[in-house]
């Protein structure tokens, strides 16, 4: 499940481009605005995307069933994913079918004032929820760099609404940019110039985002220092010899299966061998509590390699 932050990101989100949305629907119906029709649709879709990502959220903090054992916890990567499509067969779609009419259509905006001063306070807007995303993001990102933070990122709820942000406010400066430049070189083809470069805009937005989640939701593990952590405590454990295989899956930002494979000294007990398995699984939550459920197998190293070998591929 996501944690409390990102609830508050989308809710801010949410609230920004809802009120933006009806502003840039009433500036665009109001001038003839091609640039600002496609900014509109493009909050329609982020305000949609929002409560989508809602439903995802609520849907993958229900309990396991016997059905879904595990969870629903990829249930949030999923919807996710589905945002990623809208954005591109919505949002950009509809902002590059709009540019190209206008730019075989053209014609003189009414009262492009109106237009400027909704770009103006949608932008405001933006800025907002844009930095409520940010400091969110900034707060778990670390000592690592912005790009890899993002891919290495188990929650997509938040870095999905800072680059719908980021879009939106790069949409802005563009249709603001073309209906300038249409203006002063009574040049109208500009409007919808603007609107095929915030369909671009979205397009490129789209498929970072899709990347990003399809990676998230066919099952990520865990960064490779937790996996060499973890790899270290279960080596540190009285009686282990070896750790034949560490498998890590992401189900949610805060749900990580651990699943081992370790070779004990064949002199232990069985409930020597239980107590170990036992503190181990406590220390390893211990250390990392996004770990929520621990599966250790005693096996021989040899018999684990044999089992490796006979699962690849042919």
């Amino acid at each position: 499940m996501a944690s409390r932050g990102s609830k508050k990101v989308i809710f801010a989100a949410l609230a920004g481009n809802t009120l933006i949305a009806i502003a840039k629907l009433a500036a665009a119906w109001f001038t003839g605005s091609s640039a600002m029709f496609s900014e509109a649709v493009h909050s329609l879709v982020d305000t949609g995307n929002q409560g989508l990502m809602l439903h995802g959220m609520r849907q993958a903090s229900k309990p396991p069933t016997p059905e879904h054992p595990f969870g629903h916890g990829l249930q949030l990567y999923f919807w996710t994913f589905i945002v990623a499509i809208l954005i591109f067969g919505l949002g950009a779609g509809v902002s590059l079918v709009e540019g190209v009419n206008k730019i075989l259509n053209p014609h003189p905006l009414e009262d492009p004032g109106v237009n400027y001063a909704v770009l103006a306070v949608s932008a405001v807007f933006e800025g907002a929820t844009w930095w409520v995303a940010f400091q969110e993001f900034r707060r778990g990102k670390g000592s690592r760099r912005w790009l890899d933070a993002v891919r290495s990122s188990k929650d997509p709820t938040v870095f999905t609404v800072l680059f719908e942000d980021m879009a939106a406010l790069l949409g802005l400066l563009v249709a603001a940019t073309g209906l300038a430049i249409g203006q002063a070189l009574d040049l109208p083809v500009m409007d919808g110039v603007a609107s095929v470069v915030i369909g671009s805009l979205l397009a490129a937005t789209a498929g970072f985002l899709a990347y990003e989640s399809q990676s998230l939701l066919i099952g990520e593990g865990v960064q490779p220092a937790v996996r060499v952590s973890i790899r270290h405590l279960a080596a540190a454990e009285p009686g282990v010899l070896r750790v034949n295989e560490l498998l890590t899956m992401h189900f949610g930002p805060q749900d990580v299966l651990v699943a081992l494979s370790l070779d004990f000294q064949d002199a232990q007990t069985a409930g020597t061998v239980e107590n170990t398995v036992s503190r181990l699984e406590r220390r390893i939550k211990s250390a990392y509590p996004e770990v929520t459920r621990v599966f250790v197998e005693a096996q021989s190293f040899e018999a684990s390699r044999r089992s490796r070998l006979a699962s690849k591929p042919n």
